[in-house]
């Protein structure tokens, strides 16, 4: 209340890209979960961990888009206290379990490429224990503010809620730099750690194929279809692509939280909303 209201162009700017994000995502991950659990030959344990994604995704945005349209058109949280709560843990509990699909991906990536043939490859069971344990650690984390340790509130542009980086108590501190931890810093280091490996593990094989190669004295060892790189290294990029992007999605809220429990930057109602675009636009 600090700041004079918003331009009621920025709501209605900000209703409309969440609105096309949603739409966007919804269509989009909901085609990637109808097609890979309706075709058989798709159904490998690398690809339960996609559809988990996939499905993480699509609800955050059938949950969160509809509900933030309409609070931009009234430009203020119009559901009361309790779906508040229920919309940010939402949110946060989402966000957390794509994360972690995305922490586990790699880590089958880093299974198959760089451990190769001596690798124990995922089963079924295997991957969905792992599904299991993606949704039961997140959710573990994001229901503590529902029972006083840290909290969710309005953010400041009034038309979606979160975590609480305004309140300096020891405990709401504790939560935001914990869960930092456990649904950022750690993701992050598992994946950057896999796929060090993982290109050194491709830049081996590339260096010793050229090496074969002269001393066949043959341009190149690949028949035309190997030419293309093989379908791992391909999923690799496609992953590797997708966590680069993920992080650009997540950072700016981590920046945002951060700002508000260390009182590094003054945070307007118009910053606030960077972070939930940056993130829903993740889902997309």
């Amino acid at each position: 209340y600090q700041f004079p209201p918003m331009n009621p162009l920025w709501h209605g700017l900000l209703g409309f890209v969440i609105g096309v994000l949603g739409f966007v995502s919804i269509a989009g991950n909901g085609m990637v979960v109808y097609i890979f659990t309706t075709t058989k030959t798709l159904k490998t344990p690398s690809n339960i961990l996609v559809v988990n994604l996939a499905f993480s995704d699509f609800c955050m945005m059938l949950v969160m888009s509809p509900p933030m349209v309409v609070n931009c058109y009234y430009e203020t949280w119009v559901f009361g206290p309790l779906a508040c709560q229920l919309y940010a843990c939402a949110g946060s509990l989402f966000g957390c379990a794509s994360i972690w699909s995305m922490t586990m991906i790699a880590f089958d990536r880093y299974n198959v490429i760089v451990k190769g043939i001596a690798g124990k490859p995922m089963t079924i069971n295997g991957a969905l224990l792992r599904v299991l344990g993606i949704w039961a650690f997140s959710l573990s984390w994001t229901i503590a503010p529902l029972f006083g340790w840290g909290r969710y509130v309005p953010e400041g542009n009034m038309t979606a809620c979160g975590t609480d980086y305004f309140d300096k108590t020891w405990a709401n501190r504790s939560y935001i730099l914990f869960y930092s931890i456990a649904c950022y810093y750690t993701p992050l280091f598992l994946i950057i750690y896999s796929y060090f490996f993982i290109i050194q593990a491709v830049a081996a094989h590339e260096k010793a194929m050229r090496e074969q190669a002269k001393k066949m004295n043959v341009a190149s060892l690949r028949s035309s279809d190997q030419a293309n790189t093989s379908a791992e290294c391909k999923l690799a990029k496609v992953a590797l692509m997708t966590i680069s992007l993920w992080f650009m999605a997540w950072t700016p809220y981590l920046v945002i939280n951060y700002a508000g429990i260390f009182e590094t930057m003054t945070i307007s109602p118009l910053v606030t909303i960077w972070g939930s675009v940056f993130a829903k636009a993740n889902a997309v």
